[in-house]
């Protein structure tokens, strides 16, 4: 069987995600956790960057800007929301910045009523010869 990738790292990082949702619960706006979630992640030992741009490039051209709201370790694009519940277009922005980066993993990591995250997956292989818009994604509800 496989092992996932960046499996040690994603869990460091759902820990601390859990860690500031039952500090913090429900009702604060993204910045908040986010604020609060690089803190925990400093504090655990991981690097992270937070607002950091991700630029897409069209025929090897800059055509727009995005700007993930975390990155760890270099390695790990977190997208964080503060809704209800997660949906597909929560989960689409984070395959795009997957897409429009060398990152592989991406954790979609929502601090609503109930916690949740999902983690998705698109490997660099698959990024110059994916033609459809296929993921591989990991669901999982609260702890």
């Amino acid at each position: 069987m496989n092992e996932l990738l960046h499996k040690e790292l994603s869990n460091k990082i759902i820990k601390c995600f859990y860690t500031v949702y039952n500090t913090l619960g429900f009702g604060f706006l993204e910045k908040v956790y986010e604020n609060a979630l690089i803190i925990e992640l400093v504090k655990n030992g991981l690097k992270a960057e937070k607002q950091k741009p991700i630029k897409v490039l069209y025929d090897s051209q800059i055509v727009g800007e995005y700007f993930a709201d975390v990155i760890v370790e270099d390695s790990i694009i977190l997208e964080l929301k503060a809704a209800e519940f997660v949906i597909e277009e929560h989960e689409l922005q984070l395959i795009n910045y997957l897409k429009a980066t060398e990152k592989e993993i991406g954790l979609l990591l929502n601090f609503g009523k109930t916690p949740e995250f999902k983690r998705k997956i698109f490997t660099n292989d698959r990024k110059k010869l994916n033609t459809d818009n296929t993921d591989s994604t990991d669901n999982h509800g609260s702890v």
